[in-house]
């Protein structure tokens, strides 16, 4: 067989590079198309197509072209979902144009080593052609990333696309990170299927099954009524995030509250937003809460609301719900935001905030022991602002809490996709639970989400409103809430060592 001329060499050097630079770009997309995959736009499907065209780019490819591709799609995944911050920054942390885009900048470019750190130990350890060893590893960093890591930040979890497909069937099972290691295992069994012909009977197979026990699995009602239906009201101030601590409309702010409160009196629950009451609560005690308290008693209706609490020690502030009527009781936030509500990195992070003339917040932990909160009746579950978005810390108080609470203020990020990712994260939550959520917000999305994770009733966003409603106490236990997330992902680690053991040694499946 006659050997390739120079001209022939060059011209098949060529395509090959033209290829692999389409690769490059469609990793980008598949980023892209990732976030479509999430609130508001919901399009459940996107997420295993976006992730098929990465794990796909990975086959035969480099260390450093798959960290490569695992970047471009974090660029384009963390840059069009997370593209709030900049409104944060902005508009409400009066940045400049060009100091907000920076410093968002930085932050997507950040997150997005998580997929290319996938990407490179993925065709380090050769499970870029293994339907089980890389969705092991890819489920392993989203846990890193998300909880681990500063923190946490476990936004755009691939599970939270799957709230409305057969896959939510093993949420109340194996949580988030579970549910999505089952994604990720589609994605690779579909990819094989695509390589692998003379295998794809069984492929096809597991991934059927999968599914169809997943749909199953929906059917169950893992948690049950425990009394009477409570009504609720859920209040949304929609108060501008710029206008809110201004000190001449501390008392317009307030009294706006207590007069949509009033509206509502004899409704057993009634619910404010994260930080409703601009001000300390030493400041509003005597004159503010301890009238509130007193009617609530009087009017058989329990209030939570929200406030910042001064401590005890210098520099010492918590950010809290207080729980007026029948059983007055304090919850402080434990799960701070990074760069949010406290600094990492210091004195560094602070340096630079300062000469930009960023402020933020630098709040002190509630603690892991703190007492569950009272309202109706029941105990309940409370969580604030983005705390919400971890499965374990939601469980804590089970199987005594009857619902789950969250007060937000997602007015920090305006007219932007975060207040329906948000939501969807509280869905999430629900149906890890078995029980209902309250979700109170400033500016929106205000909801009641049904233990099943759907959305029972909605207030719309950017509105003054109170969303009335009702929701059923609930008791049992799901698996998931027996277990939390610790022992899922440490059978995906033990699993994901296993198979590197295995593969090593060179046994070859039969």
């Amino acid at each position: 067989m006659p050997k390739p001329t120079i001209i022939q060499r060059v011209t098949g050097s060529n395509k090959h590079r033209q290829t692999e630079l389409w690769r490059d770009a469609f990793s980008l997309i598949a980023g892209l198309l990732f976030t479509l995959a999430f609130a508001p736009f919901e399009y459940a499907f996107l997420a295993p197509i976006a992730l098929i065209l990465l794990f796909a780019s990975w086959l035969h490819t480099s260390p450093f072209r798959a960290l490569l591709r695992g970047y471009l799609f974090g660029l384009g995944s963390f840059g069009s979902g997370v593209s709030w911050v900049f409104v944060s920054i902005h508009d409400y942390g009066h940045a400049d144009a060009f100091s907000a885009g920076a410093l968002t900048s930085l932050f997507v470019a950040f997150w997005a080593l998580f997929p290319a750190l996938a990407g490179w130990l993925a065709v380090m350890t050769r499970s870029t052609k293994s339907v089980l060893g890389l969705p092991l590893l890819w489920i392993l960093i989203e846990y890193f990333r998300g909880v681990l890591l500063l923190n946490g930040f476990p936004w755009l979890l691939g599970a939270y696309s799957q709230l409305h497909t057969p896959l939510a069937g093993y949420i109340p099972l194996v949580g988030a990170y579970g549910t999505g290691f089952l994604l990720a295992l589609s994605t690779t069994l579909i990819v094989a299927m695509l390589h692998q012909s003379q295998q794809r009977r069984w492929q096809g197979g597991v991934l059927l099954m999968i599914w169809l026990v997943g749909g199953l699995l929906q059917t169950i009602d893992w948690t049950h009524p425990i009394g009477k239906p409570l009504s609720v009201a859920l209040i949304q101030g929609n108060i501008p995030q710029d206008q809110k601590w201004l000190p001449e409309n501390q008392l317009k702010t307030m009294m706006l509250y207590k007069d949509l409160t009033a509206r509502h009196w004899g409704t057993d629950i009634i619910v404010w937003p994260e930080s409703a009451i601009p001000a300390y609560l030493s400041e509003v005690e005597g004159f503010y809460l301890a009238p509130l308290q007193t009617e609530a008693e009087q009017q058989h209706s329990d209030v939570i609301v929200s406030l910042p609490v001064e401590g005890k020690g210098e520099n010492e502030m918590y950010n809290s719900v207080l729980t007026l009527g029948r059983h007055r009781g304090i919850f402080s936030k434990n799960h701070l935001l990074p760069f949010g509500e406290y600094m990492p990195w210091q004195p560094l992070s602070g340096y630079i905030l300062s000469k930009l003339d960023i402020r933020l917040g630098d709040f002190t932990p509630g603690g892991d022991t703190q007492a569950l909160l009272q309202a109706g009746g029941y105990p309940f579950i409370t969580s604030i602002c983005y705390e919400d978005a971890f499965g374990d810390a939601n469980i804590v108080g089970l199987p005594q809490a009857a619902y789950l609470v969250n007060v937000t203020n997602d007015g920090w990020f305006g007219n932007s996709i975060e207040p329906h990712q948000h939501l969807q994260i509280a869905q999430m939550r629900a149906i890890e639970t078995g029980r209902f959520m309250l979700r109170a917000t400033n500016t929106g999305v205000t909801a009641v989400i049904a233990p099943d994770g759907n959305v029972v009733a909605k207030a719309e966003p950017f509105t003054t409103t109170v969303l009335a409603s009702s929701i059923t106490p609930m008791g049992g236990m799901t698996p998931y809430a027996k277990i939390g997330d610790l022992p899922v992902v440490l059978a995906l680690l033990i699993g994901f060592l296993a198979w590197l053991v295995y593969s090593r040694v060179g046994f070859k499946p039969t």
